[in-house]
């Protein structure tokens, strides 16, 4: 059989031209993967779960008009129990088996310690780390975005607004690990910055939560306030104690103790306890993206309804799509990483974020809010 040359010829040409072509609209189709690994059983599974939740509901929303340049987010949450050797696990696994883009929302100072040489080595975008830790934000890190403030900025206005009501007896009651340490730091800084120090500290085990000895530390220093660098059920045992003993002091939380949980944990005696809050009051509608969140069709609403971290996740999964909206169609992970970049600043309605290149701590929105009578969140 005699070979058509010039036919053959033009069949691999249409091949040649195609191939552009196909491997285009593979970029643009299928879906975006994000990895997140987070607490969705254990001690903290409210939080991870709380925090998962919010911003799938953002997710779905966007995957029900169509997605990103007609692809669909899929969020891969991996559940680690609070366990920094499952979180690393994890991380590994959302690289080399699930092949995500990027990471977002991971969960945990000490876990996020353990994953970060991970993000850093691999150049991998990770957005919004629930973590307030300034040791991890002073760390390099070229390719994390940092979202909420830091344990830092929240201690500071905690200490800023004891200080001004002529509060200068003031402890510390913290978990024995990174996140522990990082909100004692801050606390520290804080009374150092006005010329005084910590009055007493107490610690707890994180693996054990039992909060005796913290008491009895705290207690003898007869403090007028003490703040709190813990997790809701620890919170919870140690204001109940405290209040056993006769002393009455001014509990001060930290955001990441979760009102709702805290709550639950603590009844009626949770009146009176202060918490620090980094992304607005989720309950009120004069800021146009809690009005947003609000007015979600209950199909797309986290089962917990609305609460701070239920909302922080809704505002980090808004970050990620406008960034995914500016990285474009072609898609991948130094697109991604520069449009981060250029959000100097984002306005996501009435939350701003900033990424001014070097500086990728995005926001530093502190308030502090109080349980007042029945229960009710106040500012």
């Amino acid at each position: 059989m005699k070979m058509n040359w010039r036919a053959l010829a033009g069949l691999l040409f249409s091949c040649l031209v195609l191939l552009p072509l196909s491997s285009a609209r593979a970029q643009q189709g299928g879906t975006i993967k994000l990895g997140q690994s987070v607490p969705l059983t254990g001690a903290l599974a409210e939080l991870g779960t709380e925090y998962r939740d919010g911003a799938l509901a953002y997710f779905n929303w966007v995957n029900s008009k169509g997605g990103v340049h007609g692809r669909r987010i899929e969020l891969l949450a991996m559940d680690d129990a609070y366990v920094v050797e499952r979180s690393l696990e994890n991380a590994r696994r959302l690289l080399d088996k699930d092949g995500v883009l990027a990471f977002f929302g991971m969960f945990g100072s000490a876990n996020y310690a353990a994953v970060q040489p991970l993000v850093n080595e691999r150049g991998v975008p990770s957005l919004a780390p629930y973590t307030g830790s300034d040791e991890l934000r002073a760390q390099p890190s070229p390719t994390t975005f940092w979202l909420r403030a830091s344990y830092g900025d929240e201690s500071e206005k905690i200490i800023d607004q004891l200080t001004t009501l002529g509060i200068d007896r003031i402890a510390v009651f913290y978990q024995n690990d990174a996140f522990g340490k990082a909100g004692l730091a801050g606390v520290e800084n804080a009374l150092k910055k006005r010329g005084l120090k910590l009055r007493g500290s107490g610690v707890y085990d994180k693996t054990k939560n039992d909060v005796t000895e913290a008491v009895k530390a705290i207690a003898a220093v007869n403090p007028q306030a003490v703040v709190m660098i813990s997790t809701y059920k620890p919170t919870a045992a140690f204001v109940k104690q405290m209040r056993q003993t006769g002393q009455v002091p001014q509990f001060f939380a930290l955001s990441v103790v979760g009102f709702k949980a805290l709550q639950a944990e603590l009844g009626n005696e949770v009146v009176g306890v202060a918490i620090s809050q980094v992304v607005p009051y989720p309950w009120s509608s004069t800021k146009p993206v809690v009005r947003e969140f609000l007015a979600l069709p209950k199909e797309f609403q986290p089962a917990a309804g609305a609460t701070y971290t239920t909302l922080e996740g809704y505002l980090a999964a808004k970050v990620m799509v406008e960034a995914l909206q500016r990285a474009g169609p072609q898609l991948n992970r130094e697109k991604l990483l520069a449009a981060l970049d250029g959000m100097r600043p984002y306005d996501s309605g009435g939350f701003t974020v900033n990424y001014n290149g070097k500086d990728r701590l995005g926001s530093r929105f502190v308030e502090v809010t109080i349980v007042g009578n029945g229960g009710r969140l106040m500012r």
